[in-house]
């Protein structure tokens, strides 16, 4: 026989191959069966792209119209690539046809296997054979015969789908999970996929039977249907069953309506509303339980004494331009503590903060205003602790950093303004000493500050770097008198107050090398010269009420940590730090200082109202001393510690004692914590705690882990868990108990039981919390 016209054939070879293509799969598997395999489209493929023919021999049968490529046939065509024992075209039937070991292998690297494929000339119809397609992501899809018809859909027969690896040992061994159905059927007008009489089984033993389900094909970004549901079991609520219905509105719009049912407290309905615009997004979340057995929570509390109970929360976040942008985040409930006791996803933490923000970004400035809210969710049915957090309507930060050097330095700007309420006076009273954390009324605060600095560099190396400030602050005060303080509380309507600053900073890095090693070693010295603070003590605290004082902000010019104290007379700073590296993996880091009242008036031993300053260290004309330092190991230890000493007796007065070892069989974490008594800050007795976690592989894909939080003063265990994971390629489970000691009340529940089951590529089946299912858990609150 002789070869024909080749430019038809090449045509006609072109075509095949497309058919072929049309078979091939491409992209993740979010359903239970393959449903990327079932692609109707053609592959998207230039005009100009060339084919690369190769085979034994090219023959052309006049009499029957069929060209064959006979023999060892390999084709590559815009990125894929084929290889059979032979392939035709009849002409007379419009029928293409590959036969014997077909490996069709698409540009993202997926593999089809088939003992033969037969599509007519327009992809219309088809049939294929013992079809097999692997993945790139290790997804597998097998079929007894594959066919197409009437262009719109395809059909498998007897489709098995799992994504997990066979047996290395064992090929023949049934995967961990696998996928079965007797018809997948692909509908292209419809974009939906039927799965005919379909059984997920578990280790070669079915565990769930589905006689038809149908779903969206992988051409559909969102279609209405039921998700997959979880399962929750907690103290006082009982065992529930979770049943999520996602809707589909609008292309813009969405919402999840899921019903969980409680065998202890009935029917918790949740709804959650989304809508997206071109600048933004919308949510707004609504839930609501009638409580069938109140009584089962502790008797008094916000729990117990409300049957009826249920909450509004609403989100938004949007662009008005490309540097300015604002959103809310609020919610309302019922009473106090329904969100956390029921474990609503985002909106169950002890404290619910709810704000409205304006934000402006610019090269070299910035502005936020924002106004908060805080709703304590506690046992108290009194709601005390939220009536004392503050009202903040509202709080504007700017920051600004000028274009041109002043001097040769920088200059830049910062404007504060405060303005707070509260319905509740915060007072009481630790060890004798009097603490007054907010005071009933309103007040409010504007900061102004300059700021001037400029850094030299000497011939030596030693950087230098002088600055200048100067801050003002006005105030209006309309808030109660704090009965029974004995300090010299100002007690007029208004004040203002000034800050000035002149500071030096001189560092000295020194480099120093070795043939294995790399060592810095910086001394640091500071000093900042100011009047004394004005007012000190005498106004109210609100936003500097915390401070520890460590190495890590030994170096700040204001120590405190916000705008209503200053820090005032001529402190000193002196430290040293080092890092070092080694070529074995090795590396080492520190930093060690003190800080000296020079001159004028310790504003850290200056009381106020909430005496921020007490047992600081920063309290005596010479501070304690800080450091920190650390030390990682290429054998995966690492070990850090922060420290805080007393400048007289060298006691640890504060510290942090971290230890952590990991390798692929095992992982653990120590970390103690040591907080000396400080009577007029608020805690009369020491605090230390012990928190360890660890991880234990113990055979190929299980493992156990756990962790304990121990209080070493009141000898209790503030919190445990202990868990079981399996994890392999395709599947995870993990199944974990968590028993929490709340001393506040906050929580309705001490202990929890959750489990996750994933499969990879299908989903999750969730009971319980699934928060609680993790390593780093044990230190969440």
């Amino acid at each position: 026989m002789a070869a024909g016209n080749r430019k038809s054939v090449r045509k006609q070879l072109v075509a095949l191959f497309a058919g072929v293509a049309l078979c091939s799969y491409n992209g993740n598997i979010p359903v239970a069966i393959a449903q990327d395999a079932l692609q109707t489209m053609k592959p998207n493929v230039s005009k100009e792209a060339k084919m690369l023919l190769s085979a034994n021999e090219l023959v052309y049968n006049k009499d029957a119209e069929v060209v064959s490529a006979v023999g060892g046939v390999q084709i590559n065509y815009a990125g894929y690539k084929m290889v059979s024992q032979r392939v035709e075209y009849n002409q007379k039937t419009g029928r293409m046809m590959a036969l014997g070991n077909v490996e069709l292998v698409s540009p993202d690297g997926t593999r089809m296997y088939s003992d033969k494929l037969d599509v007519t000339d327009d992809f219309a119809n088809g049939f294929i054979n013992s079809l097999r397609i692997e993945t790139p992501d290790n997804t597998r899809i097998v079929a007894e015969t594959g066919e197409r018809v009437g262009g719109t859909e395809m059909i498998l027969n007897k489709g098995v789908y799992t994504a997990c690896l066979p047996c290395a040992e064992k090929p023949e061994k049934p995967p961990f999970w696998q996928v079965k159905a007797e018809r997948v059927i692909q509908n292209g007008e419809k974009h939906t996929i039927r799965l005919e009489h379909a059984r997920m089984e578990l280790l070669g033993h079915p565990i769930a039977y589905v006689p038809w389900l149908v779903v969206p094909d992988n051409t559909v970004k969102r279609k209405s249907g039921f998700l997959f549901p979880s399962f929750v079991s907690a103290q006082n609520l009982g065992f529930g069953l979770s049943v999520p219905y996602y809707y589909v509105i609008s292309p813009s719009m969405d919402a999840t309506v899921t019903g969980t049912g409680y065998t202890t407290q009935g029917f918790l309905a949740d709804a959650e509303f989304r809508q997206r615009f071109e600048n933004g997004t919308h949510t707004l979340r609504v839930a609501g339980i009638s409580q069938m057995n109140s009584s089962t929570f502790t008797e008094g509390t916000s729990d117990a004494q409300n049957d009826a109970r249920g909450m509004i929360a609403s989100t938004g976040a949007f662009k008005i331009n490309p540097r300015w942008s604002f959103g809310w985040d609020v919610m309302v409930q019922s009473d106090n503590n329904f969100s956390r006791t029921y474990k609503l996803k985002g909106y169950d933490n002890s404290t619910q903060t709810n704000q409205i923000y304006l934000t402006g970004l610019g090269k070299r400035n910035y502005f936020d205003l924002r106004s908060f809210y805080f709703d304590v969710q506690d046992a108290d049915p009194s709601n005390t602790a939220e009536k004392q957090q503050a009202i903040v309507y509202p709080v504007m930060d700017y920051h600004y950093v000028a274009p041109q050097p002043l001097a040769g330095g920088e200059v830049s700007a910062d404007v504060n303004f405060t303005n707070i309420s509260r319905g509740h006076d915060d007072f009481y009273d630790v060890a004798g000493f009097d603490r007054y954390r907010g005071l009933e009324g309103q007040t409010s605060r504007l900061t102004g500050e300059l700021t001037w600095k400029r850094t030299f560099v000497t011939p030596a190396g030693v950087l230098i770097t002088p600055l200048l400030s100067a801050r003002g602050d006005a105030l209006s005060l309309n808030m109660d008198d704090p009965v029974g303080y004995d300090g010299n509380y100002d007690t007029s309507d208004a004040a203002t107050r000034g800050m000035v600053t002149a500071g030096l900073e001189m560092r000295y890095p020194i480099l120093a090398t070795t043939d294995n090693s790399t060592h810095v070693f910086e001394p640091i010295m500071q000093i900042y010269a100011r009047p004394n603070e004005s007012l000190a003590g005498r106004l109210p605290n609100e936003d500097a009420q915390s401070l520890v004082f460590d190495a890590t902000n030994l170096f700040e010019r204001d120590k405190f940590s916000g705008y209503d104290r200053i820090e005032g007379g001529t402190r000193a700073n002196i430290g040293f730090q080092y890092t070092g590296t080694f070529d074995n993996g090795y590396k080492l880091h520190g930093i060690f200082g003190q800080s000296f009242q020079l001159g004028g008036q310790n504003s850290f031993a200056t009381d106020d109202l909430v005496n921020v300053g007490a047992d600081s260290g920063l309290e005596t004309t010479r501070s304690d001393y800080v450091g920190l330092g650390g030390i990682e190991t290429p054998q995966g230890f690492a070990f850090a510690a922060s420290y805080r000493l007393d400048e007289k007796s060298f006691e640890l007065r504060r510290g942090d004692l971290t230890a952590g070892f990991e390798t692929d069989a095992f992982q653990s974490q120590l970390l103690y914590t040591h907080v000396s008594a400080q009577p007029e800050y608020g805690y009369d007795t020491d605090n230390d705690e012990l928190q360890t976690r660890a991880r234990v592989k113990f055979k190929d894909y299980w493992s156990i882990f756990g962790g304990i939080a121990y209080d070493l003063n009141n000898n209790t265990f503030t919190r445990q868990t202990i868990g079981l994971t399996y994890e392999d390629e395709c599947t995870i489970f993990t199944i974990a108990y968590s028993d929490k000691r709340d001393t506040s009340d906050q929580s309705a529940s001490d202990w929890t039981i959750g489990a996750r089951l994933t499969f990879r590529t299908l989903g999750d089946i969730n009971v319980g919390d699934a928060s609680e299912l993790g390593y780093g858990n044990i230190y969440n609150n």
